[in-house]
């Protein structure tokens, strides 16, 4: 992504960006226009136990879902942002289709405060599948209003209209028989500034007709991205615009303890302020900055700095990630109970107990984190990478006391993050250095500070205790899952003082925490605990490990069982749609139940072979939450006994994701998770020491490089008359399950605790087969 911060011809002429943000402001006020509103909202509060800040801020103007313009330009505006995820295109898609023009027509706002409404953050999937709605029906409410305004002027009856690219086909009628007469959206306007409430309810197109919507569209961003004229936030060029550099304090990656935004005993910063180019040094409790007038200025100005910090209490020992997650004191919450549980367990035929244990890992963003801010009185513009501009802005609210009605995010895209890295952090960082210098500062973290600092994807412990009957079937099921916090404040909030670093226990652990086969009695324990280091969510948050620990199970229970492991799982999924997924996913991979892979015994070229299957649905937000997308996995790997290594032979996706306004942009979804997914169950996991976060650099935290990325079919269910559901993270979560499974087929050991790395898998070797296996 757009690391480089040297200015080049792809980076905008310095009044570009602001003449973007002023075309936004200016809609508030257009005329001749069609818009529908609807009256202004409090932002999107946090469920109790989740996570966010809470505000009773309500903007003066209306919110903006459509905005119909003269010159034949629609725009349309959503509160959530595009992560690389094509919502800019599929959102697009819907309004196109609702408002009958073509999709190249619709120009998107994401993410901009100013201009669009609080939908919260772009977490979850959630956009298509919950905050796309208000547009789908702001874009037909639209087209009802136009259309009935073109049928008054001809005398027609409306459903007499046809309609082609905002262009209106008007009958021939009484007034002029046989004469067919056309106009448009615009004509219709005149010169009118109409403001329409948006509806609660009203006639939507039904599937059958849509011509755009269900259709491969080519991605808007993708032409300026292969060219280099797509501006990221790394690109963001302001006038007077000078960069900052931070430095950090000496605890990597921890956000809870006294000692946090109290640590700093002074900076002997004289040779520093001598520097060519250095502006200031800017101080506020553990928070240390520097300002010049080019970056790689502040860069050489922040490595002379002289830091004298107080001795840092050591950091929590992780070498044993099952007993530090055991050790961290929770709280149980208990999500299902049935009475008759241990009755079941005692009537058992067999019983299965495991553990798994899942990694802290990296969001291992490709660019550091950047953001450019510019304070000025009492006002504060910041142009960021977030994927929370409403969230951001509270933030910044309690952090420089600027209150929320003057305080403007501008979004662009950013690299990759999947979950929260530090985009909001660098953005604190440059509000900071901003407000102390009078100037946009622009400030880029270094590739250690967004390992060290980014909240890491937080590591979770699940024990698993199952049971069949006489009859080899499910009977007893009991799982306690521990998930550390993941709540990660704003750093700069820490680091200042203005926020305590106390312990923090959200819910957050209870994604997808009831497994998906019909087990008669079932007792499900969340165990809610505070962060070990700072950590949020990453794809899948937890429900990629709980995930985990349901789909490898029941791979144990089906050998407990004697039973075919796809076989198993249809005997006992009650959900008609996710058995009709694991059908068409097992058929493509031409399973057998009488397959078997090596079992630890090499075939002729010395490998060891193994087929695994998974499934899930991601269950997300608080419990009990509701459902995305369903997805399967069927995969064949091979693995060397000698090196441990792991090659993926064969990969098949699965996916039920309702009805797919994009398939193209679907399936571009499931491969990306497929590729970070194997990326993270085979390599991926920070080391941490008694300092705190060891895996600075891609030394340290390696991921999967171009030459290990498999050929990928996607298999996807036609579901095109059914509500289209979240796709952005599902094909994540069977993942780690159906590894683990493909692993036991073709060595014969259970792989409980991901990354499943060389090393890991030589030594389970070893510990079956003995000398057989070279150390």
């Amino acid at each position: 992504m757009a690391a480089c911060s040297t200015p080049g011809p792809r980076n905008p002429p310095v009044a570009d960006l602001p003449q973007h943000r002023a075309d936004h402001l200016a809609l508030l006020a257009a005329r001749p226009a069609l818009r529908i509103v609807r009256d202004p909202l409090p932002g999107v509060k946090p469920a109790p136990g989740q996570p966010g800040a809470a505000s009773d801020y309500v903007p003066a103007h209306p919110d903006v879902f459509i905005a119909i313009l003269a010159g034949g330009r629609v725009l349309a505006f959503n509160g959530h942002v595009d992560l690389g995820t094509g919502i800019r295109t599929s959102l697009a898609q819907i309004v196109a289709e609702e408002l009958d023009v073509a999709v190249q027509r619709v120009e998107m706002v994401l993410g901009h405060t100013e201009a669009v409404p609080n939908q919260g953050p772009t977490i979850a999937s959630a956009t298509i599948q919950i905050a796309s709605i208000p547009l789908r029906r702001a874009a037909a409410q639209a087209r009802a209003f136009l259309l009935a305004r073109a049928a008054a002027h001809y005398g027609v009856d409306v459903h007499a209209l046809r309609v082609e690219d905002g262009v209106v086909h008007v009958p021939g009628n009484a007034l002029s028989p046989g004469a067919a007469a056309t106009t448009d959206y615009w004509t219709l306007l005149g010169d009118d500034a109409v403001d329409l409430k948006l509806a609660d309810e009203l006639p939507l197109k039904p599937p059958s007709t849509y011509r755009i919507v269900g259709q491969d569209t080519p991605r808007t961003d993708i032409p300026g991205k292969a060219v280099g004229t797509h501006v990221y936030v790394h690109d963001v060029r302001l006038p007077g615009m000078v960069h900052g550099r931070v430095v950090r304090p000496p605890y990597p990656g921890r956000d809870v303890g006294p000692f946090i935004g109290h640590s700093l005993l002074g900076v002997d910063d004289a040779a520093v302020r001598r520097m060519p180019g250095v502006i200031d040094v800017v101080t506020q409790g553990d928070f240390v900055g520097v300002v010049a007038d080019t970056e790689w200025q502040a860069i050489q100005a922040a490595s002379r700095l002289v830091v004298r910090w107080k001795p840092i209490p050591d950091a929590p020992v992780l070498d044993d990630l099952e007993r530090a997650l055991r050790d961290n004191p929770s709280t149980d919450r208990v999500l299902k109970d049935s009475e008759d549980t241990d009755a079941h367990f005692a009537a058992a035929a067999a019983t299965v107990s495991a553990t798994y244990v899942w990694p802290y890992q990296l969001h291992a963003s490709i660019g550091p984190s950047c953001a450019v801010a510019d304070v000025r009185g009492d006002s504060l513009t910041v142009w960021s990478g977030t994927q929370n501009p409403h969230m951001l802005r509270i933030d910044l609210h309690r952090l420089l006391g600027v209150t929320e009605d003057r305080i403007e995010i501008v979004r662009h895209e950013a690299a990759g993050c999947y979950g929260r890295n530090c985009a909001d952090d660098v953005a604190a960082d440059a509000a900071l250095l901003s407000r102390a210098v009078g100037r946009p500062v622009r400030v880029q973290l270094s590739r250690e500070q967004e390992h060290a600092w980014e909240p890491k994807g937080a590591a979770q412990l699940v024990d698993v205790k199952g049971a069949i009957d006489a009859q080899g079937n499910l009977s007893a099921y009991e799982l306690a899952t521990s998930y550390p916090s993941n709540d990660a404040p704003l750093l700069a909030l820490l680091l200042t003082g203005v926020e305590p670093a106390g312990p923090r226990a959200l819910q957050m652990g209870d994604r997808t925490a009831v497994p998906p086969y019909r087990y008669p009695s079932q007792r499900i324990v969340c165990r809610d605990m505070p962060a070990i280091v700072r950590a949020s969510w990453l794809r899948g948050v937890s429900a990629l490990p709980n995930s985990f620990a349901h789909d490898a199970f029941i791979d144990e229970l089906a050998e407990a069982a004697e039973r075919d492991p796809v076989e198993f799982r249809l005997a006992h999924l009650g959900d008609a749609r996710a058995a009709d997924l694991v059908r068409a996913v097992a058929a493509k991979a031409q399973w057998s139940d009488r397959r078997t892979g090596s079992r630890g015994e090499p075939d002729p070229d010395g490998l060891l072979r193994g087929h695994g299957f998974a499934y899930a649905r991601y269950i997300h937000s608080r419990f009990p939450g509701f459902g995305a997308a369903w997805s399967a996995w069927a995969i064949a790997i091979a693995v060397d006994p000698v090196t441990g290594r792991v090659r993926v032979e064969r990969l098949i996706v699965g996916q039920d994701t309702g009805m797919m306004v994009n398939p193209a942009g679907v399936r571009h979804q499931l491969q990306g998770n497929a590729i970070q997914s194997i990326s993270r169950v085979l390599l991926e996991q920070v080391e941490f020491d008694e300092a705190g976060v060891v895996s600075r650099e891609w030394g340290a935290y390696p991921i999967l490089g171009f030459k290990d990325v498999p050929d990928i079919e996607v298999l996807l269910m036609p579901r095109q008359d059914e509500p289209p559901m979240g796709a952005g993270e599902s094909a994540s979560v069977p993942s780690a399950a159906a590894i683990a499974n493909a692993l036991f087929d073709a060595t014969g050991v259970r792989f409980r605790q991901p990354p499943f790395t060389p090393g890991r898998i030589r030594a389970a070797l070893r510990a079956r087969h003995g000398a057989a296996v070279p150390a």
